[in-house]
């Protein structure tokens, strides 16, 4: 476990994952479909969801992407998954990438996870500024980033193309270990 909080865990992606990923993944289709497409097209159904572990899990191993699970403790119900992708060990920059179901949204369970996992990527990877790409209209994930103290940079134009759609402009937060400044 990498950190706890209220009655939730977050926790590196592990092989027993598969089927969990592959329920919160299908039962979230229509919010997942804009800007977590990938993640959604590995996990359509258990037998890719169980490929999409494997993966995963060697990425985390070589340190090329790291992927937590957020599991209320008890239960054990996923409540959302959590991306530190985009590594760049020679400038230590990572970057966020997150979703959350349905059943878990506003009650400021991502905003717990990623101030977690900021600490965790500071102290135990060595990064140095952790970054979070948005669009303007998603509300909930530009209220992420702000509760996390993470600043805004600026505008990325054409940075995200959706399935069926026009490039977005979307917008750079980041946030710099204060204790390597």
């Amino acid at each position: 476990m990498v950190a706890k909080f209220d009655t939730f865990e977050i926790n590196p992606i592990h092989e027993g994952d598969a089927w969990r990923i592959c329920d919160l993944c299908v039962a979230n289709e229509d919010r997942l479909k804009r800007y977590f497409q990938k993640t959604l097209e590995q996990n359509l159904n258990p037998t890719l969801s169980q490929l999409f572990v494997e993966k995963m899990v060697k990425q985390f191993e070589e340190k090329e992407t790291f992927l937590f699970t957020l599991k209320h403790t008890e239960t054990r119900e996923l409540a959302g998954l959590i991306y530190i992708k985009e590594l760049d060990w020679n400038i230590k920059q990572g970057e966020f990438a997150y979703c959350i179901g349905y059943p878990f949204e506003g009650q400021g369970l991502m905003s717990g996870a990623i101030n977690q996992l900021s600490q965790h990527a500071f102290t135990s990877l060595g990064l140095e500024t952790l970054q979070i790409i948005a669009h303007k209209g998603n509300l909930p994930s530009v209220k992420v980033a702000l509760k996390n103290d993470f600043k805004w940079v600026k505008t990325l134009t054409n940075e995200y193309t959706p399935i069926g759609e026009q490039p977005l402009d979307m917008e750079l937060y980041e946030l710099n270990n204060q204790n390597t400044r």
